[in-house]
């Protein structure tokens, strides 16, 4: 299905791997770039010679195209970057931060450079520093969200009115059914994370894949606002959360209960208890683990049946 998307990356498919920390790294890249979309390695659960050394696999694991996930929240931004042109990625998917910053920057090096926003503002503010693709990702999204609640059907009508470059839907995408109403609705392209953490190929732990397969309507939650807005699975932390919040909690008391490295005791760790579960509201439809090239498979195939039966409308 040729489109401004798949032209933009040279892939079959228009639908983006998203790069999430500490489920994708560079199996779950290469596998999805060798199914025929984009793969990203999410490079914020990462230090600089981690990210190196899984750019250097995943160039060994497909001739296809893939790039990084940034958020621009990190101290050594710099190092990544350098190491990003260093292995000539061709491909940088900016979040967390002004675009401004780096965007010209990649640019210059040959890199095609898009930003994940969750507003119509920052869409506008990542069309004005020269981004070559936008994704715009609604309220139902796993990991750090929009303080707005913008759900992903509203934003995309409202994003497509204002801007003139290629729109990627995020958000609450598993399914080609999803993908064809993001699209009937002005997207270009999908990125999809949390169906993807539920694959074989994801750096997932075993115990909070199975967690995603079992959740149900109602188990997530966006919280955190006052740091980052996350949308967790509710778990024990969460729940120790949500009773300091009776307390009216100061920034800096969300952080002393949030510690350090809570995403990757859950997600990476499968600490299922402290850990800290981001994922999106779509895990309710997730029942399985598969692998990337089934999971790619089936969405195409439900995206074409779907265009046919709507068509017939």
């Amino acid at each position: 299905m040729p489109n401004r998307i798949t032209e933009l990356f040279n892939i079959k498919h228009p639908i983006i791997q998203a790069g999430m920390i500490w489920n994708s790294g560079w199996k779950l890249a290469s596998a999805s770039s060798n199914a025929g979309v984009l793969g990203l390695i999410g490079a914020g659960s990462m230090y600089p010679e981690v990210l190196r050394e899984h750019i250097q696999k995943c160039k060994k694991a497909t001739s296809k195209p893939f790039g990084v996930n940034v958020p621009m929240l990190y101290p050594n931004i710099q190092e990544i970057m350098d190491i990003i042109v260093e292995e000539g990625v061709n491909i940088v998917f900016t979040s967390a931060g002004n675009p401004k910053t780096w965007t010209s920057w990649l640019q210059d090096k040959g890199i095609t450079v898009v930003h994940v926003v969750s507003s119509v503002k920052f869409a506008l503010k990542a069309q004005d520093a020269g981004v070559d693709a936008i994704v715009a990702e609604g309220f139902e999204a796993g990991g750090h969200n929009g303080r707005d609640e913008t759900t992903t059907l509203t934003l995309i009508p409202m994003v497509k009115e204002q801007i003139k470059i290629p729109l990627i839907a995020a958000g609450g995408i598993a399914t080609g059914k999803a993908m064809l109403a993001t699209m009937v609705l002005g997207a270009d392209g999908v990125q999809v994370g949390s169906r993807f953490v539920a694959s074989e190929e994801s750096s997932a732990h075993k115990d909070f894949k199975q967690v995603v397969v079992d959740a149900k309507e109602g188990d997530t939650q966006l919280t955190l606002k006052e740091l980052a807005p996350v949308r967790l699975i509710k778990n024990k932390f969460y729940n120790e959360l949500q009773e300091l919040y009776k307390m009216a909690p100061t920034p800096e008391q969300l952080k002393t209960l949030l510690g350090r490295a809570r995403a990757k005791r859950g997600m990476f760790e499968g600490d299922l208890d402290e850990g800290e579960l981001e994922i999106g509201q779509i895990a309710g439809l997730i029942h399985d683990i598969k692998p990337v090239a089934q999971i790619v498979e089936d969405m195409v195939k439900e995206f074409e049946v779907a265009k046919l039966k709507v068509s017939k409308l």
